[in-house]
C-alpha cells in the first residue's frame, strides 16, 4: 500500500516550533529561578544546565518540526482515512470509513494564529482516534465535510 500523499499545511513547521520553544521557555525560566535561588549561579551545574539547554533547544526548536513535516502525511478515500505521523516514533494509521463515528475539528489559540486546523476522526477502535494535524483551515474544513458525506454514503456498523 502506497504511503498517504498530502502533507500538513506549509506552516505546520512554524507551529511545531512555536509549541517546542514555549516548552523550552519553561526549561530557562526554571533555570533562571534556580540561579536566583543559589548562592553560586556559576557553578558547573547550572553552567552544564544551561549549556545543554543552548545545544538541545535549537536542535528541537529547528530540527523536529523539519522531520516532522518530512514524516506527516495523510490521505482520505471512498474507503478510508490514511495518517502518518511521528518524529522518534512513526505511526501509520488506516481507518475504514464503515468505521467512522464522529469528525470533529480543533484549533488552538496557536492554530488560530496561524490559520491552522487539526481534524479528529473518532472510529469504533481501541487505537483510539485518527488525527490529521496542521492543516489549514479551508482544507481541514472541506475534510470534515468530505469525510462527513463520504461515511454518510457508507453503509456500515460503526461499532
Amino acid at each position: 500500500m502506497a504511503d498517504p500523499a498530502w502533507r500538513p499545511s506549509k506552516k505546520a513547521p512554524l507551529l511545531w516550533a512555536f509549541n517546542a520553544a514555549l516548552g523550552w521557555a519553561f526549561v530557562l525560566i526554571a533555570q533562571f529561578i534556580w540561579a536566583l535561588a543559589d548562592s553560586d549561579p556559576t557553578s558547573w551545574p547550572h553552567i552544564a544546565a544551561l549549556t545543554a539547554t543552548l545545544v538541545l533547544a535549537p536542535m528541537h526548536i529547528i530540527g523536529v518540526p523539519i522531520w516532522r513535516y518530512h514524516v506527516h502525511r495523510w490521505e482520505i478515500s471512498d474507503e478510508a482515512v490514511y495518517t502518518r505521523q511521528g518524529w522518534f516514533v512513526q505511526e501509520r494509521r488506516i481507518a475504514p470509513i464503515s468505521r467512522v463515528q464522529t469528525v470533529d475539528t480543533t484549533r488552538g489559540p496557536i492554530d488560530r494564529l496561524l490559520g491552522l486546523a487539526t481534524v479528529t476522526v473518532t472510529t469504533a477502535s481501541s487505537a483510539g482516534a485518527v488525527t490529521i494535524t496542521a492543516l489549514d483551515e479551508e482544507i481541514a474544513d472541506r475534510t470534515v465535510r468530505d469525510l462527513t458525506e463520504i461515511a454518510a454514503r457508507t453503509r456500515g456498523d460503526a461499532t
